[in-house]
């Protein structure tokens, strides 16, 4: 039985992560009950006390060794999003309640303080939003991003930010600063054009249009703005790529990457029931083609193709990808951070030395 949308919500279920001991399965009860009566699901947000702040990350195929995420669940509900699984890990469900059950780390910029005072720090760009989106809406509010931020002013730390979060413009000020010494790039997630395909597949984030206007803002000050392509989806968006590509670098961006479709573990099938419920004339062919491009399994986790794929299909995404990004000026590799711009600021109390 295909679950009815809900609206304003990605995933069409709940059910268990791979962790539980509970299973749960629909039935049909005979109550024939309208998707207009299905109760919604209200977001509930929980504060939590990290007992540390940055990951570590040893994957060959990540551009980054070290990260943070303020939160734990996104409620942009974005129905591809590889983080959904890690909800398993708090015993919740990866569907519904990855994007209605969140958490954000209350103290997250008090252990970021005390870990950048650590004498065996590593410098390097800590890549903010790296599982959950570091502006998705609760942020307005709980403002865990933007303290992390402060901290790492101070401290005058490079950071990468990946979102598709048009909050970060309230940020600018911060961003500005730590450009000015090169110790920042932003990713933006640009996944469609389209704001119907944009509605049900990613129904919280912010409109092409509203990415767009956020990356000119991002170049204007000096900050390096990367386009994401991600992910992309066979038979669904795979057409807009070069389309994507050069609105963004119409809106500044100067880099552009991307990622092929991955369903690990849960993602699966939720997004086998979206495509019964968004795309069911187009549901068999698009999931041919993710097979052919995995290796004729939903997901394929080896490291050096699960990013881009393998096959005909990854062959040609490619090929297109590495002709429109020469053509539109989009190959600048990676940001040079100036790590040499690192310090541990005084602490509040500290006594200064007399001259």
């Amino acid at each position: 039985m295909t679950p009815a949308p809900r609206k304003g919500r990605g995933a069409g279920s709940n059910g268990e992560g791979r962790f539980e001991l509970l299973t749960r399965e629909a039935v049909d009860d005979g109550w024939q009950l309208e998707p207009e009566g299905l109760a919604p699901f209200e977001t509930i947000v929980r504060p939590v006390l990290a007992k540390s702040i940055i990951s570590r990350n040893s994957s060959p195929d990540i551009g980054f060794d070290q990260s943070i995420n303020p939160y734990y669940g996104c409620e942009h509900g974005c129905i591809y999003c590889y983080a959904r699984p890690s909800h398993g890990y708090l015993n919740l469900s990866p569907g519904l309640d990855f994007e209605t059950r969140l958490f954000y780390k209350a103290n997250a910029a008090e252990l970021l303080d005390a870990a950048l005072r650590k004498p065996g720090h590593k410098v390097s760009a800590i890549a903010l939003g790296a599982n959950t989106d570091p502006y998705q809406p609760i942020e307005r509010e709980h403002r865990v991003t933007r303290s992390i931020l402060e901290v790492l002013a101070r401290f005058r730390h490079p950071v990468g930010i990946v979102t598709k979060g048009v909050l970060i413009e309230r940020d600018l000020d911060i961003l500005q600063d730590l450009a000015r010494d090169q110790l920042v790039s932003v990713g933006i997630t640009l996944t469609t054009l389209d704001p119907a395909l944009k509605r049900t597949l990613e129904p919280r984030a912010a409109s092409a249009d509203a990415r767009l206007k956020v990356m000119r803002q991002l170049a204007d000050i000096g900050v390096p703005v990367r386009v994401m392509f991600s992910p992309i989806i066979p038979f669904v968006n795979d057409a807009e790529l070069e389309q994507v590509l050069e609105a963004a670098a119409n809106a500044g961006a100067t880099a552009a990457s991307y990622v092929l479709l991955r369903l690990p573990h849960e993602v699966a099938p939720l997004f086998r029931e979206w495509l019964a419920t968004h795309l069911p004339l187009k549901a068999e062919h698009v999931m041919s083609l993710v097979n052919q491009s995995r290796g004729g399994k939903d997901y394929d986790a080896r490291w050096g193709t699960r990013m881009s794929g393998e096959g005909p299909f990854a062959a040609l995404i490619s090929q297109r990808f590495r002709l429109a990004r020469r053509r539109l000026g989009l190959e600048r590799e990676r940001t040079e951070f100036d790590l040499g711009k690192f310090r541990v600021p005084p602490e509040r109390g500290d006594q200064l030395g007399l001259l």
